[in-house]
């Protein structure tokens, strides 16, 4: 089979239509359509079904799509683990993070790891979607949901207590709660979209305090935590952020400090098969310096 050809057909079937697929591989959308109109034919069968919203795989391509990934997961860790022989400090790395600790914690410290290791090449992929790991969709993920495996190495660098915030105008406005109960009298700003939450405690200011099953009613939900921390930097209510948040958020007011918050914590995590990468540890040892 012409890897060639299988190579865009692995495109365009993670990316679901040519336009997208023809982006990543920069190639013409007519150009992939050709490889895959041959591909077809050297098979004796179809593996797309051409919809007006994308393309869906057949039965055939499904099967095909299951052994592509394998074979560019394979060749992806393999060329990863050729280029990082030796003691130098050297290559591609691959990096990524939700978008506020990617943003704000993460790319001010880049500059200097960067000065230190100057053959180095790195990017960085900053979503609240997870990015697979087991497809090498990036080398190193920075997150604060790691499930362990046998598949994938993590380890924590960064942990914090999160702490409780508002704005000086809205605590002139509604007062200023003294007990942790008198947050059923504030408005509540919170996380608020339960597929992507960042950490099983980001929503503990709705349950602090309260009976065992009770719970508030938040003010307002937002699926982002630099969100949220803005949205309580105007005023809107209060929040229970981490500090790299509120840091970057004017004149914010920490209200309740002797209350026992939870921690945040984000995990290092890379492919087993990488654990013994040279840049990938040069990397974990200049970030846990600012742990």
């Amino acid at each position: 089979m012409d890897w060639d050809k299988l190579k865009v057909f692995f495109a365009v079937a993670e990316a679901g239509n040519f336009t997208k697929a023809a982006v990543k591989l920069s190639l013409s959308q007519s150009a992939i359509s050709r490889q895959i109109s041959s591909l077809e034919e050297s098979l004796g069968a179809p593996l797309f079904y051409r919809h007006a919203r994308g393309l869906f795989l057949t039965e055939q391509g499904e099967q095909l799509f299951k052994t592509a990934r394998e074979v560019v997961v394979d060749l992806s860790m393999t060329e990863a683990l050729i280029t990082d022989k030796g003691d130098k400090i050297q290559g591609k790395l691959k990096i990524t993070s939700s978008i506020g600790f990617g943003a704000i914690w993460l790319t001010p410290k880049i500059p200097e790891f960067l000065r230190r290791y100057p053959d180095l090449n790195l990017s960085f992929i900053f979503s609240d979607d997870v990015v697979d790991l087991s497809i090498h969709e990036a080398d190193i993920a920075l997150s604060s949901v790691f499930v362990p495996s046998e598949s994938m190495y993590g380890r924590p660098f960064f942990k914090a207590p999160m702490g409780i915030y508002a704005s000086r105008e809205y605590l002139l406005a509604h007062g200023v709660p003294l007990k942790i109960e008198d947050l059923d009298q504030h408005q509540l700003v919170v996380f608020g979209d339960n597929s992507k939450i960042p950490s099983t405690d980001v929503n503990w200011l709705l349950s602090c305090g309260r009976a065992e099953g009770g719970t508030r009613v938040p003010y307002i939900t937002i699926n982002n935590l630099y969100g949220i921390g803005r949205a309580v930097e105007a005023g809107a209510g209060i929040a229970c952020i981490p500090p790299y948040i509120a840091s970057h958020c004017h004149g914010l007011i920490q209200v309740l400090p002797e209350v026992e918050t939870p921690l945040v914590t984000f995990n290092f995590v890379c492919a087993d098969i990488l654990k013994g990468s040279p840049k990938i540890e040069a990397l974990y040892q200049y970030l846990k310096e600012f742990s």
